[in-house]
Order: C-alpha cells, then sequence, then structure tokens
C-alpha cells in the first residue's frame, strides 16, 4: 500500500472516532457508560458480519495471545473509562486529553516492542504531552465547580489511552491478518463483556432511538474507524498511527462545540497548537538506514514488491495482487526509506 492511502486511511480513522465521542456523550443519560461501551461495539461487530476479505490473511491460532490481551485492555477497559470520565468532564476538554494516547502508544512501541523513532519524532511526542498535560491541569471553567470529579474524570481518560496505547501495540502485531476479521472478534467479544457487566450492574438498556442511534455510532466511529486503523498500522506502524490518530481528539473538540454548545477556550487554543505542532513533527519525520532482514516465513497479504520477489509453486495462489499465501523470505541486507511494518521491525 503507497504511503499517502496509508495516511489517509490513518486520518480517516481519527476523524471517525474524534467524531463519536462527543455523540456518546449525548448517549449517556439513556444508559449507563458500561453498557453503552458495550452498544457501541456490538454495533461495530454486528456491522462487519457481512464482510469478507478474500484476499487478506486470515487469524491463525499462535494470533489468540495478541488478540485476546488486545480485546480486555482495547474493548473493555478503554472504552468504559472514557465514557466514565465523559460524565465528569466537559466534551471538549475530554476530547483534547485523549492526545495522550500518542506519546503512551510511543513510548510503548520503543520500550517494549521494539519500534525506533528519532529525535524530531520524539520531540514531537513531548509537544503533544506538554498540550494534554495543560488541559488536565486547567480544565473548562463550566466544569470547575464539579470538584473532585474533574480530576476523578481526567485521570479515567489518562487510564484509557494507556489501555488503549497497549491495545495499539498489540494490534500492530495482528495488522497482517485480515483487518475485518481482527476488529470483528475485537468488537463483538468486547460488546458481550460490556453489555453483560452493564446489565449485571445494574445500568440500564437504552431502547428505541437512542439504542439505534448507538448502533449505528459504533458501526462508524469503532468498526469503520477500527478497520482504516488497523490497514494504516500496517504500514506505519503503532507509533506512526498513533501520531496520526492523535487528531482524533481536535475533531472531538470541534463536534462538541455546536454539538453540545461547548466553546473552545484560550487554554484549549495553546493547548491545541502544541499538539498540532508534534502531530506535524512526528508525520514528517523520515527513517532511512542500511538495515538487514532475516529469514522469516508468514502469511499475509501482499504485491510482488522488492520484498516479495518469490515462485509460486501451488496452484490455489490467486493471480490477482494483493493475495495472501503462506512465503518464506531470505536474508537480505540494504538500504531505503522504510516504516516499522510486518518487514522492518527490527532493533537499531
Amino acid at each position: 500500500m503507497p504511503l499517502w492511502r496509508a495516511t489517509a486511511m490513518g486520518l480517516f480513522a481519527a476523524a471517525l472516532f474524534g467524531a463519536s465521542a462527543p455523540f456518546a456523550k449525548l448517549l449517556l443519560p439513556y444508559t449507563g457508560p458500561v453498557l453503552l461501551a458495550g452498544i457501541l461495539y456490538l454495533g461495530a461487530g454486528l456491522a462487519l458480519l457481512p464482510w469478507r476479505s478474500p484476499r487478506e490473511a486470515r487469524l491463525q491460532r499462535s494470533d489468540v495471545p495478541a488478540l485476546a490481551a488486545s480485546i480486555v485492555f482495547g474493548g473493555v477497559l478503554g472504552p468504559v473509562l472514557l465514557l466514565w470520565g465523559l460524565s465528569r468532564l466537559p466534551a471538549v476538554a475530554a476530547s483534547l486529553l485523549l492526545n495522550l494516547e500518542a506519546p503512551l502508544t510511543i513510548a510503548l512501541a520503543v520500550a517494549l516492542f521494539g519500534e525506533h523513532i528519532g529525535r524530531v519524532e520524539a520531540g514531537g511526542a513531548a509537544l503533544v504531552v506538554m498540550g494534554a498535560a495543560a488541559i488536565g491541569l486547567a480544565p473548562q471553567p463550566a466544569a470547575r465547580d464539579l470538584g473532585s470529579a474533574v480530576l476523578q474524570g481526567a485521570v479515567a481518560i489518562a487510564l484509557a489511552c494507556l489501555c488503549w496505547a497497549l491495545d495499539n501495540n498489540l494490534t500492530a502485531r495482528l495488522s497482517a491478518r485480515d483487518p475485518v476479521q481482527v476488529v470483528r472478534f475485537k468488537t463483538l467479544a468486547a460488546g458481550v463483556v460490556n453489555v453483560t457487566l452493564g446489565l449485571a450492574a445494574g445500568q440500564r438498556l437504552a431502547t428505541g432511538r437512542p439504542l439505534l442511534f448507538a448502533l449505528v455510532l459504533g458501526a462508524l466511529g469503532y468498526g469503520a474507524s477500527l478497520v482504516l486503523f488497523v490497514r494504516a498500522q500496517r504500514v506505519l506502524g503503532a507509533a506512526r498511527q498513533a501520531a496520526l490518530f492523535a487528531t482524533a481528539p481536535f475533531v472531538g473538540a470541534l463536534v462538541a462545540v455546536p454539538l453540545l454548545h461547548e466553546r473552545l477556550g484560550t487554554l484549549d487554543l495553546v493547548a491545541g497548537t502544541l499538539m498540532a505542532a508534534g502531530v506535524l513533527a512526528l508525520a514528517r519525520a523520515r527513517h532511512t538506514h542500511a538495515h538487514r532482514h532475516a529469514p522469516v516465513e508468514h502469511a499475509h497479504a501482499h504485491v510482488h514488491d522488492v520484498h516479495h520477489q518469490h515462485a509460486h509453486d501451488g496452484a490455489d495462489v490467486p493471480a490477482t495482487e494483493p493475495h495472501s499465501h503462506q512465503h518464506a523470505h531470505d536474508a537480505v541486507t540494504h538500504e531505503h526509506a522504510h516504516l516499522p511494518d510486518a518487514h522492518h521491525r527490527h532493533r537499531h
């Protein structure tokens, strides 16, 4: 996939998710945060049931541990913490605090999962953290009379970002598989768990139009967004896709202004400027050096580019590209601009 297309997918995924946060806040009076998280994810999973991706590699048994952990952190804990935090913060402040997900994802990608970022990218992540910290330390005037509820809401959203940061890095390890299948498993499992927990906690189930609206919102803001997110990660890696996804809170904040009659204060604009500068620095950085590919055998969707010069011995391999089948890579050393995709997750 060309870099520009992966970037566009990453940005569109961010826009869909960011716009969903203020709408989700409108739905909270009709149900509880845990139950709403379940309905949103069920909407995503149900919308993806009819879709098939014959050219993509299917999930394998070895993918189960990463997929299960991704469901727990990204599909259960993260959404519940976000919606609980939304109930205690104005949507503008909550949306901007979601920028913490990007630097946390980058930190985990580098420290635990072996991705590499340069000085420019590290500086961009620092700017995003500064902007998010400014929002967290000085909430919106409309929320000051809430006392400790504001701090609780900010902490909850920060923890949600940490859960999603771990989920992002786990999902990057699954990005070579069929994105629709990966997201379908994640959303349906998370939806069932959250609905069960919400009903057990006594939260009321939305009915009628609120329920229908929540299902549609989940299909777009979670289902379509996550499929595009996984496809972009395949090319960009966890850290750089997180930088693009940091634009989601800006979309959420802009939607909250007319939808919830909130306003952007001076601090919001300053913080937003810092975050935008950080995202720009992260997105513009380039990475080139001589590197060695170790021999590996795997399956994923591919075209016959410089990394996939192999013969097809089996008659069951599709002639059209892209296609997916088990194939081997020999050891090779070369130099070119690259990102931490499935073939370039190497130590530096």
